[in-house]
């Protein structure tokens, strides 16, 4: 028998305190037979007993809100889609779940909603989170199958969406119907400080296999939660899809209990501290490279990326051997583009998404014009004095050993390498000698018990401390509807 899944989704991570709007052309959006042949979906040529059914898939850099036109338009497409796909045997989506959209508390609940409106009560539903994710009762009641990152740096996001389709495709094959349960935790904590390679984070992600193995437990999940939205959906959780409610019920409790109970033992990996003591460690060394990362302005966490305050603390301590990779400046790049190669001109950098972002002039030589054919993949690489800057032309990372070596540049041979990250990719973190971050400003400052709190749900560590916590399993209601059980 052959099974008709349709497939699609949205996946972005959104700051609420970015003012920098995403738009339609900040996604990259892969849609009907493109979607089964992309790199990312991959996965499902290899599909057997199953004809798949390409819907829309956007994905963006983390970043500021999307702007309401342009999510109701992806919506609408995506909508239209799998109204055209029907009838369908299941629905596969691929999410994120921290997307904020302006004037919306839940995006994701409102697209997962929308997709079951049209699939109908009795259609499978199947989603992969990554585990910065949000969730919410409303996207809890409309799904019947979850898996969601067990890594972070995120190394397993082929594996977390194959996890999420072969469990869709198992239902299918053996007619059992599971459902989720689910536990809040109270807690919010960065990426930073709970990175799967660091304990307690380690072992507690260890243990989602014990968890698995578990009679009647189909897959394990515990979510950090995305911090720098405030918002109401915002927490830590445990998720878990099972066939046996009473098996989800004890398994989803365990998980947040042992989240919470390891909530004070969390720290960050690398050496951390002020921008200008990690500067002086930076200087004081005799390794290279020092990679330091820029925290606050991280655009994979959600930061603006258009920051200069690290090159401007760099140019006041006139230092010798240092690149920054990168700082999003589009009039910076057009502008170096205008005088050309081999330049030198007075050149404003930084501060152009967010007037809140620091920015500062300097007289540059132009060395470097990268120009792919499209105007927002341009980038522009200058210097001033003993620093290099790598200008580019949208908000985007620099964390793949390609992103430097397209421009000539071996990282491991600079004194000082800066990059807006947390912590580290696994191309850049096995090659720091040290990895320093410093806890610079920005949209994602990792000072975030300052951060504004006006709408999360309170209590929440480490907003506030000192209260107590039991934890409470919620089931899908689809599921305890179906079985006339609850959890």
């Amino acid at each position: 028998m052959t099974f008709r899944i349709a497939v699609g989704g949205i996946h972005t991570e959104c700051s609420t305190g970015n003012p920098a709007l995403m738009e339609m052309e900040h996604f990259r959006v892969v849609s009907g037979s493109g979607l089964i042949e992309s790199d990312y979906f991959g996965f499902l040529k290899n599909a057997e007993n199953v004809a798949i059914a390409p819907l829309l898939h956007a994905r963006a850099v983390p970043g500021g809100p999307v702007s309401a036109q342009a999510y109701q338009a992806f919506k609408a497409d995506f909508l239209m889609r799998l109204q055209q796909s029907l009838p369908i045997d299941g629905l596969y989506l691929a999410m994120h779940g921290a997307m904020n959209v302006e004037g919306m508390d839940d995006a994701e609940a409102d697209w997962i909603s929308a997709a079951r409106a049209v699939i109908g009560p009795d259609c499978p539903l199947a989603v992969s989170y990554d585990l910065h994710g949000n969730v919410s009762q409303t996207i809890i009641d409309q799904i019947d199958i979850f898996a969601a990152y067990r890594t972070a740096p995120h190394i397993d996001v082929r594996e977390t969406m194959t996890r999420a389709y072969t469990m869709l495709v198992k239902s299918l094959e053996t007619g059992i119907r599971p459902g989720v349960a689910w536990a809040r935790v109270p807690v919010l904590l960065p990426g930073e400080r709970t990175s799967t390679e660091d304990e307690p984070a380690a072992s507690l992600y260890r243990q989602l296999a014990d968890y698995d193995a578990m009679d009647g437990i189909w897959d394990a999940n515990l979510m950090i939660g995305y911090v720098w939205a405030d918002e109401p959906r915002a927490t830590a959780c445990a998720v878990v899809t099972a066939s046996d409610h009473g098996a989800a019920a004890k398994a989803a409790a365990a998980i947040a209990l042992s989240y919470w109970n390891a909530r004070n033992d969390f720290a960050f990996g690398p050496v951390t501290g002020p921008l200008e003591d990690m500067l002086d460690l930076a200087e004081k060394a005799r390794t290279r490279p020092v990679i330091l990362a820029d925290s606050g302005d991280n655009p994979t966490g959600g930061g603006v990326g258009d920051r200069a305050d690290v090159l401007k603390a760099l140019v006041e301590r006139d230092f010798d051997g240092a690149l920054i990779a990168g700082i999003a400046d589009r009039a910076a790049v057009e502008a170096c583009f205008a005088s050309g190669t081999g330049a030198r001109m007075a050149l404003s950098i930084g501060g152009r998404l967010d007037p809140k972002s620091p920015s500062i002039t300097l007289a540059v030589d132009v060395l470097q014009l990268d120009d792919p054919g499209d105007a927002d993949e341009r980038q522009a690489v200058v210097a001033t004095g003993g620093i290099t800057v790598v200008l580019s032309a949208r908000r985007r990372p620099y964390h793949n050993i390609a992103d430097f070596t397209r421009f000539g540049f071996d990282p491991e041979t600079w004194r000082l390498l800066v990059v807006k990250s947390g912590y580290l990719s696994p191309e850049l973190a096995p090659i720091a000698r040290p990895n320093l971050m410093a806890l610079t400003d920005g949209a994602i400052n990792q000072d975030i018990e300052a951060l504004p709190n006006a709408r999360r749900i309170k209590p929440t560590y480490p907003f506030e401390k000192g209260f107590d916590f039991a934890p409470q399993v919620r089931c899908s209601a689809r599921w305890a509807a179906a079985d006339g059980e609850d959890c």
